[in-house]
């Protein structure tokens, strides 16, 4: 099918009380992978689909999933598993949307993952459901239990299989996928596809339609990408000046660790902004309201984890802040597609230290985009935004709200004589405040550091040293560790990320092998390690 001319839902063959819901929900055009995705799925096609977020996808294959139910019938049809409760309750949230001028009353839709009681959820499919959005974990709970049975089920949805496979739940997936009927169809989408989900794939589905998406859409067309060396004690004074300088409606800022991201909002509360954290550390209830308040508008910045922020899907959000930068080059571009949606234009900034330049060269290998070089706003620029900022909130005041300061001007001109420019410029100034209106510029730096950084052949390798925050470990003991064994400089040690049992330590290819061979069997933080390979 020609995605290229005047493509509408109705091409497609929807059944009119969908195309009603996405008349109701906005939806004009169908993007490409819901082109080339919907034909064959409505005809009983296995599909398997390689797109990144922000492409579609969940219409892709819920739609179809959604025309083939039978409404009269109300044990389960459709099983979509997911790999985060977020992405869960955010494809349960699309498919009632999709769903809800089917049969009389809609379709019956059940989210289900851990961290809810068991028997709210198998009271609910005692109930009956049409379709069940679930982690595979709690999926297959409910099935080896008996609340929830396979008999009935004739379609399977796997999204982002590639985030289940790093999560460990793909013995789950294969469990389920080994118990489904054989008159099953399967739709599997990831962004990338390694080997465990290719096999998954070919052992699976049956004369699959494979699609991929072109590499220029890795990335949300949409967003423009940019990135500023930052030193590692300038970072909170960056983020300040990126989110005074930048224009948006709502921004999402990544940071490393559960700690920092609730030390980060903390800080920039203290500033004066409207910032809230997410991450697996908060109960569900109250991740949940962190997003309800960012979708409402009630909150503008929200710093979150990688694993919190997946199924987040807020169409205002304007800009992404990468604070701390990922580990995969994978997660850089699931982040920035947070951003950039529904036809809007968004940014993506990311902070990073000349230590970092392997994977930021990875990340624009894996994209297929340039990042550009910035640094970080100046005193002058981030005053030229107030003043571009006070000047727009100027001329928005309404003739209304102008009349009575107008008629107050004209009687302070008759009775004193005072020029009305110069009254305004008084008015301004009680309404400026305190800080200057204009300053003298910065001096700009005479070379880049990030250009130059760039343009560095040196490759950086990761490794893997089994201690973590659980053992006390700091970045100090590690980078004493590979001096002190491997009789090499501190500054060949580039990004150190301490999770909780591990720590991702990068390093130079030419000298990964010497790193290992140094520390195998030797003690950081009183535990013998045997480092490896990421």
């Amino acid at each position: 099918m020609d995605t290229d001319t005047e493509l509408t839902f109705r091409d497609l063959k929807l059944a009119p009380p969908l195309l009603k819901s996405l008349e109701e929900l906005g939806y004009e055009q169908p993007t490409p992978i819901q082109a080339g995705a919907i034909p064959p799925l409505l005809l009983g096609r296995d599909l398997l689909g390689q797109a990144q977020t922000g492409t579609g996808k969940t219409a892709a294959f819920t739609l179809p999933l959604l025309q083939r139910l039978d409404m009269t019938d109300r044990s389960v049809q459709a099983i979509v598993l997911t790999p985060t409760r977020e992405l869960a309750l955010q494809v349960a949230e699309a498919v009632r949307s999709y769903g809800k001028h089917l049969g009389n009353g809609g379709v019956h839709v059940l989210p289900i993952y851990g961290g809810q009681p068991i028997h709210i959820q198998r009271n609910a499919l005692q109930r009956g459901v049409h379709v069940v959005i679930g982690t595979p974990g709690r999926v297959r709970d409910h099935l080896e239990r008996g609340t929830l049975s396979l008999k009935g089920v004739r379609f399977f949805g796997l999204d982002e299989a590639d985030e289940m496979l790093k999560m460990g739940f793909i013995e789950d997936v294969e469990w389920i996928l080994e118990h489904a009927p054989d008159d099953r169809q399967i739709s599997l989408f990831s962004a990338t596809m390694p080997a465990p989900i290719r096999r998954i794939a070919d052992r699976h589905l049956r004369n699959a339609v494979d699609m991929k998406m072109p590499s220029r859409t890795l990335t949300v067309p949409g967003t423009e990408q940019f990135a500023i060396s930052v030193g590692r004690h300038e970072k909170n004074d960056a983020l300040e000046r990126v989110l005074e300088a930048e224009d948006y409606e709502a921004v999402l800022v990544f940071a490393g660790t559960q700690r920092a991201t609730a030390e980060l909002a903390e800080h920039l509360q203290g500033r004066g902004y409207e910032a809230e954290c997410i991450h697996g550390g908060m109960d569900q209830k109250a991740r949940e309201a962190v997003v309800q308040r960012l979708k409402a508008r009630k909150t503008q910045i929200v710093v979150a984890t990688d694993v919190a922020a997946r199924g987040l899907d807020v169409d205002h959000i304007g800009l992404v802040v990468n604070y701390d930068l990922p580990r995969h080059q994978e997660i850089y571009v699931h982040r920035i597609g947070r951003t950039g949606r529904a036809g809007r234009t968004g940014r993506a900034i990311t902070f990073w230290q000349p230590r970092d330049r392997g994977m930021m060269r990875a990340i624009e290998r894996f994209s297929g985009r340039p990042i550009e070089p910035m640094r970080i706003p100046g005193r002058a620029e981030l005053v030229d935004r107030r003043r571009e900022r006070f000047q727009d909130r100027l001329r928005a005041v309404t003739e209304e709200e102008r009349a009575p300061f107008l008629n107050m001007m004209k009687e302070m001109h008759a009775e004193e004589g005072h020029d009305f420019a110069d009254l305004a410029a008084a008015a301004a100034r009680l309404a400026w405040g305190e800080s200057p209106l204009y300053v003298a510029p910065e001096p700009e730096p005479q070379a880049q550091p990030q250009a130059r950084a760039r343009a560095d052949s040196d490759d950086f390798v990761e490794i893997v040293i089994p201690v973590g925050s659980w053992n006390r470990v700091r970045p100090a003991s590690i980078v004493g560790a590979i001096t002190g064994e491997a009789g090499l400089p501190g500054t060949v040690v580039g990004r150190i990320n301490i999770l909780e049992r591990v720590t991702f330590v990068a390093v130079p290819g030419e000298h990964v092998g010497t790193i290992l061979a140094a520390l195998k069997g030797k003690r950081i933080a009183g535990r013998v390690i045997y480092p490896r390979l990421a």
